[in-house]
């Protein structure tokens, strides 16, 4: 799933292409898609992009008149620009909104239909699509520890949850765990003010680069392979890799449809976690799936 970065990269896509240009209309593919009807979809038609946005792993247009579409891409949904009226893939294609200079797909490579597009009308409609997370690159120390420790959750599960931060998801929180050198498991109203100081600074750090270097990696281009593996990764999806830090395998953790990978040397003081309270803990504390965790509603 497009996590924080990845979004803010095709914000930093779009803004370019379709900010001061005219949406001159929207084409369902799938049925399943739109998940809203009012304001038709014919609302935006003929409209000027004024800006665009992330709300928490969401893509915003805002277009004129106080109209916004709002497009979850959730595991698969991608994004791609390509021609004026170009033609929507058979397969993979589920809307296409076309724009006086170009067509922005949204495609989405799974069978399992997920990805969302609502439209509404109002910054109060648009409110209700945010699930209420903090923004974790402007959060100071003293608004992250609050926020963090509101709840005693695992650390893992505080991170990915979208009603305490917005816009961290899978990847990026074995990212942060890993920089921070602390394991997914621990509980967070047991976290030291000293983790809690190290989880802050990683997780403004983790985010701030890769969201500067998904940036400069693409420049002008349109990002075409949005993933949440990535070679220069350190932790996420590199199970018995060497840990960059200190050279011993990554570890996982496997529940419902989500791994976490590790590093025990460097997280866990070279405990594996693989037991059955490991289970019965995930049960009672981790989402089961995806959709579970993104339906999340406000506090």
């Amino acid at each position: 799933m497009p996590e924080l970065p990845d979004v803010e990269l095709y914000l930093h896509a779009l803004r370019g292409r379709v900010v001061g240009h005219e949406l001159l209309g929207i084409r369902i593919a799938s049925p399943f898609v739109l998940r809203s009807v009012d304001p038709p979809v014919i609302a935006v038609a003929g409209k000027r992009v004024v800006g665009v946005r992330r709300l928490g792993k969401r893509v915003v247009l805002e277009i004129e008149d106080e109209l916004f579409i709002v497009i979850h891409l959730m595991i698969a949904g991608r994004l791609r620009w390509k021609p004026a009226k170009q033609k929507i893939p058979g397969r993979l294609g589920l809307a296409a909104f076309d724009f006086d200079n170009g067509t922005l797909l949204l495609t989405e490579a799974s069978k399992k239909k997920r990805a969302a597009l609502h439209l509404c009308r109002g910054e109060a409609a648009l409110g209700d699509h945010d699930p209420g997370g903090i923004q974790p690159l402007e959060v100071d120390y003293d608004g992250f520890r609050m926020a963090i420790t509101a709840r005693n959750h695992t650390v893992k599960r505080a991170l990915t949850d979208p009603r305490i931060f917005s816009g961290i998801g899978n990847a990026y929180s074995d990212e942060i765990l890993h920089r921070a050198k602390l394991s997914p498991l621990i509980w967070t109203q047991r976290l030291s003010d000293e983790q809690l100081r190290r989880l802050h600074a990683a997780t403004h750090e983790v985010l701030a680069e890769w969201v500067e270097r998904l940036i400069a990696q693409h420049a002008d281009r349109f990002p075409e392979k949005v993933t949440a593996f990535r070679a220069e990764m350190a932790a996420h999806g590199k199970y018995g890799e060497p840990c960059p830090v200190c050279g011993d395998p990554i570890q996982r953790i496997v529940f419902a449809d989500r791994e976490t990978n590790y590093c025990s040397t460097c997280q866990t003081g070279g405990r594996l976690l693989a037991d059955r309270a490991l289970s019965r803990l995930l049960k009672g504390d981790w989402p089961r799936s995806l959709e579970e965790l993104e339906s999340l509603g406000r506090k």
